[in-house]
C-alpha cells in the first residue's frame, strides 16, 4: 500500500433486495465512518435486473470511497430454507466481481464469528450487536437500518481480525 493512501474498509451485508454497506477509515485517532447505507436490488423483476443494480451499487461505492479491502458476510444455510442460500450467492457473487474488478481483496466473516468478535457471543442478539456498534465507533444513535448496522459490524471484525492493517 502507498504511504497516505488511507486504509478504507468496505463492509458489505449482502442481500438480492437491500444489500447494507458501510465505509470505515482506519485514522490515527481510530475508526471513522465515511459513509453507510443500503444498495436497493429491484424487488421484483428478473434475477438478472436485480443482481446487475446490486452490482452497480456496491462498483459506485468503490469508486466513491477507493477501499482497500472489502469485508462480506458469507452465506447461512438453512436447511428448511435451501433456495434463500442460492438466491443470496447471487448477490455474493456480483459484490465479489465488482471487488475483482476494482483489484479490491475480499475477506469472508461468518455471522456467528462477527458477534463473538464484538460481543463475546456468537448468537448474540440484533439489539445488543446494534450497541456494540454504537459504542465502538462513538455512534450517537443506534445505526438503522439492520443491514446498515449488520455491514457496520462486518467492517469492524475485519478492522479488528485483519493483520496487515496499518496501527490505528
Amino acid at each position: 500500500m502507498e504511504s497516505g493512501c488511507p486504509v478504507r474498509i468496505l463492509g458489505v451485508d449482502p442481500g438480492l433486495n437491500i444489500t447494507g454497506y458501510s465505509v470505515l477509515e482506519v485514522t490515527t485517532r481510530g475508526l471513522q465512518v465515511c459513509e453507510a447505507g443500503i444498495v436497493r436490488g429491484r424487488a421484483r423483476g428478473n434475477l438478472a435486473e436485480r443482481v446487475h443494480a446490486i452490482h452497480e451499487g456496491v462498483a459506485g461505492v468503490i469508486a466513491s470511497y477507493t477501499p482497500t479491502a472489502l469485508a462480506l458476510e458469507e452465506l447461512f444455510s438453512h436447511y428448511k430454507r435451501p433456495r434463500t442460500s442460492i438466491l443470496m450467492g447471487h448477490a455474493r457473487g456480483v459484490i465479489c466481481l465488482a471487488a475483482a474488478q476494482a483489484g479490491i481483496a475480499v475477506h469472508h466473516y461468518s455471522a456467528t464469528q462477527v458477534k463473538r468478535i464484538l460481543t463475546g457471543n456468537g448468537r448474540a442478539p440484533k439489539s445488543q450487536m446494534q450497541l456494540a456498534i454504537m459504542r465502538e465507533l462513538n455512534l450517537e444513535a443506534i445505526p438503522e437500518p439492520a443491514d446498515v448496522a449488520d455491514a457496520l459490524a462486518i467492517a469492524l471484525c475485519h478492522h479488528y481480525l485483519d493483520k496487515t492493517k496499518l496501527p490505528a
